[in-house]
């Protein structure tokens, strides 16, 4: 039973050790990076208007997958495809390690979910 728990243990640490690995990025360059977001998005990442996503405290390699789809056109949305064009794969590790290291405000998703009333 002890060495099930310390092989337990081990293999958390290093699935959060991965995690913390895949997840890079430089939150403070995020932030210089996203400033064309923050029209939509929020300087905090807590969109005010519904239509926009709220991207504050959303998990750093979810942001970083959306933002691979947007740019290789697997997410259809002109404007989100022409904001992320230019982005580099540094630069959308830092643009998500900025949004995701901020406090959401979103506890609920009422009135965020689009037809929701």
């Amino acid at each position: 039973m002890k060495r099930a728990l310390t092989l337990l243990s081990f293999g958390a640490v290093l699935a959060f050790a991965s995690t913390q690995l895949l997840a890079s990025g430089n939150a403070e360059n995020g932030k210089q990076k996203a400033a064309t977001c923050f029209a939509c998005h929020g300087v905090d990442g807590n969109a005010v208007d519904p239509q926009y996503p709220r991207l504050a405290g959303q998990y750093n390699l979810y942001l970083q997958h959306v933002l691979h789809e947007y740019k290789d056109g697997q997410r259809e949305n002109p404007i989100m495809k022409g904001m992320v064009a230019t982005l580099s794969d540094q630069d959308i590790e830092d643009v998500a390690a900025y949004f995701s290291s901020l406090p959401t405000k979103l506890d609920t998703l009422q009135g965020h979910v689009e037809g929701a009333k």
